[in-house]
Formats: structure tokens, C-alpha cells, sequence
């Protein structure tokens, strides 16, 4: 199953359907087919551990915390993101390229400044409240460091300010014990990892595998520095051809735009994740991992848990707005497409980095519980009617900083092992 997310949920790229093999079991890549490199990914077992920072523990203890092989087996432990100190992008091309045009002069403006400060306040509370309602479930909540994201950095390729630690989900990949660290592609994100650094070592030091992507340089010549949009029309005609802002000059991608589902993970060529990217991670998670390509009808593809989003073995959400051009190789395995509603957040509540479509950016606590949006009763109804108990808790606020439950964590461990679900 696949999730997706609009701006922060988008999800498309027309040329990306010439990139899916006759089966699941393979992908053709153009000109990145290769052979798969090995990586070991052994599962791990659910005790946490005390870390030492001065000395790290054998490779694979037995009670390594980390663990998660798909997005729905039983979650014990979770990282949830930060709001606090958020700041606003500075408008660059790439930003641009992935916010709507009736936000262009928010960023313009407030750029390198805090967000809204009364909305950052309640949505600081709002994920508060959801880290008490996930620990009052029984799941062990982790939380990033706060970092003052207002401070002007300069590599030799470019300068910025930093934005957030909001979206865990955006820069950490979990696949079996091991954390995989995304390289991003908005420079406004380039130091992010920053913020996760301390709980990666505990879980390192506790056994986990750690891998950071290689870090892209940012330069100019990642970004079509002339990316022809002003208009929703110019985002579907770009979209349809299959062009980004990102090129192929090195590596990117944000770890939001892969799901997983066992030994198969889905993945999307979009604004943040380009070709290059997806190699790497090919490559990297070979062979014990199959990594596809997977697009979609969007004109704004960036992060795939607002248009796919994988709910249990053999069952997916898919946004009707952005139809999946490979659903028949889901529906030839057997697995379930499930349609959501319409989203009912209203057309003035601001969304600066999103879409309405994050009502179906849930979090699966197991197969039969969910937290989703208390305002969202339409999609409460759908999960109720599949047997799927519903967790409310109100996020409004913390939508508008561009993400839904499953963009605001990272499991780190759930109960479960690694199986095929394709095979």
C-alpha cells in the first residue's frame, strides 16, 4: 500500500510509469538499472535499552529497540516531531516549486521567520495532547532535540536558515533495525538531522543499524533554476511530462516519499526525490528489499503518504484525486483499494506546505486502531465500517506546518517480522 501527501501530500510523475516491470518483483529503471547491491537489514527483537554515549554496544544486540518492517503491526515505539521553533522557508526555487501560488507571498515575506506564533502555540499543544493519547495507548514516545531553526547557515553552494524538526517521517527511514537518514533536497532542510542526532546514537549504541544518504551538495544545478510554474495549469502540464524542479545531478530524497510494505517498498520520483535517489536506495536495501517506482495523476508530487498510504496486509488508502497508474499490480496481488472521502477541512483554514488530503495521512497503532483526525468524521466512518477502531485526536493547527499523524512520527519499533506480501 502507498500513502501520499499534498505539497506535503503530493505524489505524480508521468515518466515514472515507464519505470515499473511486468511484475512487482522488479523494476526497470532506464538508465539506472543495475545490479542490486547487498544490504543486510536481520530483524531485531522489542526491548529498548540504555545507551552509553561514550561507547557503542555490539553490532546486533539481542535488545536492539529498533524494529519496523511495515506501517501496520503493532507500533511500541515512535518518534513524534516538533513544532516548537518552527520557521518559514526561505522562497527559493525549490519552495516555490512545492507550495501553491496562493501562499508565494507568505514565504516571500516571512522567510527565515518564525510561522504565525499564536498558530505555532496551538499547534504545539495539539501534538502535546498526541503524544499523551499515544503514550496512554501504550507506545513509547521519543522526541527530537529542539534547535533554533531562525539561524543563517552558508555552505560553499548556497546560504539559508533552517525550518523544523515537525516531520520525522520526512528524514527518517526505518526498514528492519535499521535508520536510514535522508539527504533531503530543500536547503532550508539541509541541517534537520541535527535535531535527531542524539536519539539516533542511543539507538545506535543499543544495537541499531545507522546509515545517513549521501549528503547532496545543494548546489544550483540540483534545481531547474528556471522551472516554469505560476499557475495549478502549469503544475498539471510539467507533472504530465514528467519534469521536476529537482535534475539528476546527484542523489535526493526525503525519506517521506518511500512506504513500506515487508520485503516491498514503494517509492515516487517527485519534486524532493529524484532518480538518483531511488537508485541509491535500490542499490543500498538490495536484495533483501524490493524497491518499486510508483506515480501518480498529481501535479505537485512531493511525499506519497497523502495519495498512498499502506493501512494492513493487502489493504491501501488511494486518493481519488490522484489515481495510481500501476493500481492493477495491486489488484492482481489480491490487495484491497480503498477510496477515502472527501476531506472535510475548510477552504480557509490555512495550509501552507499541504493539502485537504491529509485526512488520510493516518497512523496505524495496529491493524485494527488508528489515529485520525477528530474533525475528519467521513474517514472515521470509513475505518469504522472496515472494522478499524479510530483514535480522534485534532491536529488542525499542526496540519498547516505540512503534515497528517504519519508525517508527524517515525516508528521505530513494531511487533513484528519481515514477510512478503507480494510473493
Amino acid at each position: 500500500m502507498l500513502r501520499v501527501r499534498c505539497l506535503r501530500g503530493g505524489s505524480r510523475g508521468a515518466e515514472a510509469a515507464h519505470y515499473i516491470g511486468s511484475r512487482l518483483g522488479r523494476v526497470f529503471t532506464g538508465w539506472v538499472q543495475r545490479t542490486y547491491q547487498s544490504t543486510q537489514a536481520a530483524p531485531a527483537s522489542l526491548n529498548t535499552c540504555a545507551a552509553d554515549d561514550n561507547k557503542a554496544t555490539s553490532p546486533m544486540p539481542k535488545d536492539c529497540p529498533v524494529c519496523s518492517y511495515n506501517e501496520w503491526d503493532p507500533l511500541e515505539e515512535v518518534i513524534v516531531g516538533r513544532a516548537e521553533n518552527a520557521c518559514v522557508p526561505p522562497f527559493s526555487v525549490e519552495v516555490k516549486a512545492n507550495t501553491y501560488e496562493k501562499y508565494w507571498g507568505f514565504y516571500q515575506k516571512f522567510g527565515g521567520q518564525s510561522f504565525p506564533k499564536e498558530h505555532l502555540k496551538k499547534a504545539i499543544t495539539e501534538i502535546e495532547e498526541m503524544c499523551n493519547i499515544l503514550k496512554g495507548e501504550g507506545v513509547i514516545v521519543k522526541r527530537p532535540d529542539p534547535i533554533d531553526w531562525s539561524v543563517k547557515y552558508k555552505t560553499p553552494d548556497f546560504e539559508s536558515t533552517g525550518m523544523y524538526a515537525a516531520m520525522p517521517r520526512d528524514i527518517l527511514l526505518v526498514v528492519g533495525n535499521e535508520i536510514i537518514e535522508a539527504p533531503m533536497a530543500w536547503r532550508a532542510r539541509f541541517f534537520e538531522y541535527r535535531a535527531y542526532r542524539q536519539l539516533i546514537k542511543e539507538y545506535f549504541n543499543c544495537g541499531a543499524k545507522w546509515t545517513a544518504a549521501p549528503k547532496p551538495t545543494m548546489a544550483d544545478e540540483l534545481y531547474d533554476q528556471d522551472y516554469p510554474i505560476s499557475s495549478v495549469e502549469d503544475r498539471h502540464k510539467l507533472a504530465a511530462q514528467g519534469k521536476f524542479v529537482t535534475t539528476e545531478f546527484e542523489p535526493c530524497f526525503d525519506a517521506a516519499d518511500f512506504i513500506r510494505a515487508g520485503r516491498d517498498i514503494f517509492v515516487q520520483r517527485s519534486q524532493v526525490t529524484n532518480y538518483m535517489g531511488i537508485e541509491w536506495m535500490k542499490r543500498h536495501l538490495a536484495p533483501d528489499y524490493r524497491v518499486h517506482v510508483v506515480s501518480f495523476k498529481d501535479p505537485n508530487p512531493m511525499h506519497i503518504d497523502a495519495t498512498f498510504n499502506i493501512i494492513g496486509p493487502g489493504l491501501v488508502l488511494s486518493n481519488p484525486d490522484r489515481p495510481c497508474h500501476q493500481i492493477e499490480l495491486f489488484k492482481k496481488a489480491g490487495w484491497t483499494v480503498i477510496h477515502p472521502p472527501v476531506p472535510l477541512i475548510p477552504d480557509d483554514h490555512p495550509l501552507w506546505m499541504s493539502s485537504k488530503w491529509l485526512s488520510m495521512n493516518v497512523l496505524m497503532l495496529d491493524e485494527k486502531r488508528v489515529m485520525v483526525d477528530a474533525n475528519e468524521t467521513s474517514i472515521q466512518k470509513m475505518f469504522e465500517n472496515l472494522g478499524i477502531s479510530t483514535i480522534k485526536v485534532s491536529i488542525r493547527h499542526a496540519n498547516s506546518l505540512g503534515g497528517g499523524f504519519h508525517c508527524w512520527t517515525c516508528d521505530i519499533r513494531r511487533r513484528g517480522t519481515l514477510q512478503s506480501y507480494f510473493d
